[in-house]
């Protein structure tokens, strides 16, 4: 069996390598220089970018990519399992449906289950850990989407940006807003529902907001001293160690993983943000 995911579920690259799941990267442009996420690229320098007033943007893999990664799994004769990021944020899950079907008009047999994570960064990230865990210990591929679909609906994000700024470069927020932020110390709590970026408070200062995301995540997590919990930061590693700690000594959860937010998420959100992720609800 194989697992597919791409790079904005945020996983490092030995992570790709060690556990046997295929890459599929997304692409990052700065410039007029195109680079393959994660192969061609660190995201220090998609930060660096942006700190230097550039704007990076991003696409998704190309129907050429998911033509040759699709062919080669049929003539492989193997099953695989594509958890993609949410399509409320990239086509790329769409673009990996259409062309899968255009594959099994040649190869009937094409046995691919496609998975719309409507996740992101970690909160995707932790699933494909999940699905490559569940297959190192032989469950079958009809039991990994069952599971993947469970962890998909009842994962939670919870993120703050550091500057209003870098979203409203992208159009995620106004440039009034983001001004007005700036000047009040103003940062937005966000979270994700059904796949798409919401905002839900606003909070003056980074202590007021981290406090607020321990608040909502005893509001809405189920067991969470039971829970693996994801923190991702986009080059801001001791907020992520303060937050690491003041769950820790909440919760005292089994582990607690730290990645950075990788280049294609971190050039929407910009540098200084932070995110937790966790379950509303485990399987049982």
């Amino acid at each position: 069996m194989r697992i597919f995911a791409d790079s904005a579920s945020d996983l490092p690259k030995s992570f790709f390598d060690e556990n046997d799941v295929n890459l599929l990267p997304l692409t990052v442009s700065i410039g007029d220089a195109e680079y393959k996420d994660i192969v061609e690229i660190d995201a220090i320098e998609v930060y660096n970018a942006i700190r230097a007033g550039g704007q990076p943007k991003t696409s998704q893999a190309s129907p050429e990519f998911f033509m040759e990664e699709w062919t080669a799994l049929a003539q492989s004769g193997e099953e695989g399992i594509y958890i993609a990021f949410s399509s409320e944020l990239s086509g790329t899950h769409d673009t990996a449906v259409m062309i899968r079907d255009q594959v099994k008009e040649e190869y009937p047999d094409l046995n691919l289950i496609i998975i719309d994570s409507k996740c992101a960064s970690l909160g995707y990230g932790l699933l494909v850990k999940e699905a490559a865990q569940l297959r190192a210990q032989n469950e079958s591929l009809e039991v990994i989407e069952e599971i993947i679909y469970f962890m998909a609906k009842h994962m939670e994000h919870l993120f703050t940006v550091e500057d209003l700024d870098y979203m409203a470069r992208g159009g995620r927020v106004s440039k009034a807003s983001a001004f007005i932020g700036g000047l009040l110390n103003i940062k937005p709590l966000l979270h994700v529902e059904d796949g798409k970026l919401i905002p839900i408070e606003k909070h003056r200062g980074r202590k007021k907001v981290m406090r607020r995301m321990l608040d909502l995540m005893e509001e809405r997590g189920d067991h969470l001293s039971e829970q693996n919990i994801a923190i991702s930061h986009s080059d801001d590693e001791p907020f992520a160690l303060e937050l690491k700690a003041a769950i820790e000594e909440r919760f005292n959860p089994p582990s607690i993983e730290i990645y950075m937010i990788g280049s294609v998420i971190g050039a929407h959100v910009g540098p200084g943000t932070l995110s937790v992720f966790f379950l509303n609800e485990l399987p049982r």
